[in-house]
C-alpha cells in the first residue's frame, strides 16, 4: 500500500526540542556533561498542599470516571485566583478549563475564525501561536518585536488593508521567548485598538507571576473595556510547577468562552478530577510560595546574565519569564549553529531563537531551570571554550 499522508503535514517539521533532545542524549551516552536550559519545564515541585489534594482525590475510585465538566469549586478557584491576584471580577460563564494552554491556542481559532480569515501573531513569538491557528486554515500574518521597541508592537504600523480581514490577535507578556514585559499603558492602547478594529484579543497569561525588578504582572482583563474585546488564557504550569497536569483556564468574554467549551464538548470528556482537586488547591491555598520561587527565578537570572555580561556576552537581564534571551556572539551565521557549536563545546543546551520566527534568528534561549552552583559552573566552561574573547 502507498500511504499518502496530508499534503498539511509537509508543513510540520520535526520540532527543534526532538532534535536537541537527541544531540543531548548523544552527548551523554558519551559520557559528557549536559547543562540543560532547553526545555522550560520548570525544576522546583508542587507545594506539598498541591500534591496532598490530587494523592487525596486519586484514592476515590469515582473519581476515574469521566468527570465531563468543570466542578464548582474549581470555576470558583478561579474566580477566588482572579479577585485575589489581579482584582479582576469573573462571572461563571467567563471561565472554562483546557488541557493546557497550547491545546486551547491550538482549537481556539476554530470557533473564532473562518478560512481566509487573517489571525495576528507575533514574530518572535511560541510556536503554537502560528501552528494553532494555521490548523484552522486561517491567514497567519505576523507582527514584528524587535528589540528597540522593548518587544512591543507597532500598532500603527500593521496595515490597514491586513486590519480590514484580521479576526484575532494573539499577544502575550511577559512573553517567551524575548523575556519583555509590558506596561499597563501597552494594554490599554490594545484594548482601544481592538474595539477600532474590532479584532478580538487572545492573550497568553503564563507569566505573569515570574516578573522581575518590581514590575506589575498584570492580567489583560484588569483592563477596562477588556472583556469586550477578548480572552486570556491562565495556565497552572509555570507559576504552580503542574507542568505534566496540563491545566489550564480560559477567561473572560463570555461568547468566546462558550463557543470554545462547546468545540472541546465535541472532543473532549473533562479534566481528570484528581487534577481538578489539585487545581482547586492551587488557586486557593497559599501564595507566598510562588513569591519566593519567583525570587530564586530572578536570582538565577542575575548569575547567568550578569556572569556572562563579565565573560563578554552581552546579555540583557530578562523582565519575566522563567528564560533569558541572548543575542548570538560574533562570528557565527545561525543560531542553529551556534547552539550546537555551544552543546558540543561546553555541554550547555540552549533553544535556538530561529524556532521562534525569523526575527528570533540571531539569538538563542536559556531556561533558568538549574540552580545557581550551576549555573556559575556553566558559565566557567564557556568562558574556558574562549569564544567571546
Amino acid at each position: 500500500m502507498n500511504l499518502q499522508l496530508a499534503n498539511r503535514m509537509a508543513d510540520y517539521k520535526e520540532g527543534i526540542f526532538q532534535l536537541l533532545d537527541k544531540k543531548k542524549e548523544e552527548r551523554l551516552k558519551a559520557g559528557k556533561k549536559v547543562y540543560n536550559l532547553s526545555v522550560g519545564t520548570p525544576d522546583f515541585s508542587p507545594a506539598s498542599h498541591i500534591m496532598d489534594a490530587l494523592l487525596e482525590s486519586a484514592k476515590e475510585p469515582g473519581n476515574y470516571r469521566y468527570s465531563l465538566k468543570d466542578r464548582d469549586e474549581l470555576i470558583k478557584g478561579v474566580q477566588y485566583r482572579y479577585e485575589k491576584r489581579y482584582h479582576v471580577e469573573l462571572a461563571l460563564d467567563e471561565i472554562t478549563s483546557v488541557y493546557g494552554t497550547q491545546e486551547g491556542i491550538a482549537h481556539i481559532a476554530f470557533t473564532l475564525c473562518n478560512p481566509k480569515d487573517v489571525v495576528l501573531v507575533p514574530d518572535p513569538g511560541y510556536p503554537v501561536f502560528s501552528i494553532g491557528p494555521s490548523l484552522a486554515g486561517v491567514e497567519i500574518v505576523t507582527y514584528p518585536l524587535r528589540e528597540e521597541n522593548n518587544y512591543l508592537p507597532r500598532l500603527e504600523d500593521i496595515q490597514e488593508e491586513t486590519l480590514k480581514r484580521a479576526k484575532m490577535m494573539i499577544v502575550s507578556y511577559p512573553l517567551n521567548p524575548v523575556c519583555a514585559a509590558a506596561p499597563r499603558e501597552f494594554y490599554e492602547e490594545l484594548v482601544a485598538f481592538a474595539k477600532e478594529k474590532e479584532i478580538i484579543i487572545v492573550h497568553d497569561n503564563a507569566y505573569s507571576d515570574i516578573i522581575y525588578d518590581n514590575r506589575e504582572g498584570i492580567s489583560f482583563l484588569s483592563i477596562d473595556g477588556a472583556k469586550e474585546v477578548g480572552v486570556e488564557f491562565y495556565s497552572l504550569s509555570k507559576s504552580f510547577n503542574l507542568t505534566g497536569a496540563r491545566i489550564s483556564f480560559l477567561v473572560g468574554n463570555a461568547q468566546i468562552v462558550s463557543a470554545l467549551k462547546k468545540f472541546r464538548s465535541q472532543i473532549d470528556y473533562g479534566i481528570f478530577t484528581p487534577i481538578q482537586k489539585a487545581a482547586v488547591a492551587a488557586l486557593t491555598g497559599p501564595d507566598q510560595w510562588v513569591k519566593d520561587q519567583c525570587r530564586e527565578y530572578e536570582r538565577r537570572r542575575d548569575t547567568l546574565c550578569k556572569g556572562f555580561r563579565n565573560i563578554g556576552w552581552n546579555v540583557p537581564d530578562s523582565q519575566g519569564t522563567m528564560f533569558v534571551w541572548a543575542p548570538i556572539p560574533k562570528g557565527f551565521d545561525s543560531s542553529i549553529h551556534f547552539a550546537m557549536e555551544l552543546l558540543d563545546r561546553t555541554g550547555v543546551l540552549c533553544t535556538p531563537g530561529s524556532s521562534f520566527g525569523t526575527l528570533g534568528e540571531g539569538y538563542v534561549r536559556f531556561a533558568l531551570v538549574l540552580d545557581v552552583p550551576l549555573l556559575e559552573e556553566l558559565i566557567q566552561e564557556v568562558k574556558e571554550w574562549g569564544i567571546l574573547w
